[in-house]
């Protein structure tokens, strides 16, 4: 009989929840090394699809370099709107340079100038970067090309767990973490009526999930119909 407990439907950014498969391997391996303060290793960019996963090492590099109990260094992504002043006070003092998104950065020369410069002020003062995108460096645009080339010397690693091998393997640590048993059956309905993208497989499982200590019922393949259907109510989908 399947257990019911109060876990958060989010577990912790951090590298021992991070999924490992033949697609995000190098990435942690690499992950790891920045968020190390002994490790020489300084730079890293990690590009990939969206949900991928480039987020939660960022992520987890910054509660790694903050010890234990520590407050998480600075992230910034650039979906949001800044300007350089909020750039410099954002990562004064921080100890890492953490920025997502980077595909996402306006098209504007002062944030350009200001990026690149900030950039260059930890990377010359041997201080951790970390930095993530959908494309690879030179396919970035709105970028300083000083700044591509810097990337290019660093480490770099491509995030991509949208196989369905990875897909399946996320499912089974979701369900590992909060301790619920999931039949396979359940895992392959969810692969074959989700997308391909990480973040909407989590949220279709999540759904399920939620269903399941709502109604107090056990995980099963009808279950798992009827929160796909009560989900595309919800979203209002045909």
């Amino acid at each position: 009989m399947q257990q019911f407990f109060e876990f958060p439907i989010t577990p912790a950014f951090s590298f021992d929840t991070f999924v490992v498969c033949d697609g995000t391997a190098a990435a942690l391996q690499f992950a790891r090394a920045i968020a190390d303060p002994s490790d020489p290793e300084n730079l890293l960019y990690l590009y990939g699809p969206s949900g991928s996963g480039k987020t939660h090492l960022l992520k987890a590099i910054a509660h790694a370099l903050a010890g234990e109990g520590g407050q998480p260094a600075a992230c910034l992504s650039c979906g949001e709107p800044f300007t350089v002043d909020d750039l410099v006070a954002r990562f004064a003092g921080a100890p890492a340079l953490l920025v997502d998104d980077l595909h996402l950065l306006a098209d504007d020369a002062a944030l350009r100038l200001g990026l690149w410069q900030i950039f260059n002020d930890f990377h010359d003062a041997g201080r951790k970067v970390a930095l993530a995108g959908l494309l690879p460096p030179r396919e970035l645009p709105h970028l300083d090309g000083h700044l591509v080339s810097r990337l290019l010397w660093g480490l770099v690693a491509r995030v991509d767990a949208s196989d369905d091998r990875s897909r399946r393997m996320i499912l089974k640590k979701i369900a590992d973490d909060r301790q619920v048993r999931v039949p396979d059956e359940v895992v392959e309905y969810i692969l074959v009526t989700t997308g391909r993208e990480v973040s909407e497989l989590i949220a279709s499982f999540e759904a399920v999930f939620r269903l399941s200590m709502a109604q107090k019922r056990r995980i099963t393949l009808p279950l798992a119909r009827e929160a796909r259907q009560l989900r595309q109510a919800g979203e209002g989908a045909p």
